[in-house]
């Protein structure tokens, strides 16, 4: 079997203007890039943008890519992440990208557990990573959903890993304030679940 050329072969080849090289580099790193705009932004149209964009700013300047500081997917991860933040700045939205102070207000004027009842955990997760601030946000998807170390997080994003570190504290402590309601209406039903359970034995 044939050895498949790494990352950084198949980006020359296919900057050059082959169209199995780019097909290759494209199916490689199309999901991953896709899945992290995608929670970036919660947005299938805009996650289909920045990973078009990402993969063409990748095939126009492929000298840009530097193999000795790291994985093309570490790169790429940080031309998604800009292509995001240009997003945030072109929607003409009061966003403030900065993580310090920033608190997640729980929805206001809803009863916890009629939510509860009406939305799984799993989707009340994804809405409380949404609303983090993206400082936050980014930091987050790169550890917990994409399964970086700090140290390539830190290059992705421009600071150093003690500030990575303290936007992961920020991002957890807003999503325990977030998700504890449906926590604790999960565990009463756990209980009043084992309870009848006991009664009727």
């Amino acid at each position: 079997m044939l050895e498949q050329p790494d990352d950084a072969t198949l980006l020359i080849i296919a900057s050059r203007g082959d169209s199995e090289g780019f097909r290759q580099l494209f199916h490689r790193h199309y999901e991953a890039v896709f899945c992290f705009a995608y929670r970036l932004s919660g947005s299938v149209s805009a996650a289909e943008e920045i990973t078009q964009d990402c993969f063409l700013s990748l095939l126009q300047h492929p000298v840009r890519y530097n193999a000795s500081r790291g994985s093309l997917k570490t790169y790429v991860y940080g031309i998604a992440r800009n292509l995001f933040l240009k997003q945030l700045r072109r929607s003409g939205l009061d966003v403030n990208l900065e993580d310090s102070g920033a608190i997640i207000r729980r929805h206001e004027g809803l009863d916890p557990a009629e939510l509860v009842l009406r939305e799984e955990l799993g989707d009340a997760v994804r809405k409380a990573v949404a609303t983090l601030p993206p400082l936050q946000r980014e930091a987050l998807v790169l550890f917990e959903y994409e399964g970086l170390p700090l140290a390539d997080i830190s290059r992705i994003v421009g600071v150093d890993v003690m500030t990575v570190k303290s936007r992961l504290a920020r991002a957890r402590d807003n999503l325990r304030l977030w998700l504890t309601p449906y926590v604790c209406k999960e565990l009463r039903m756990s209980d009043r679940g084992s309870q009848k359970n006991a009664a009727d034995q």
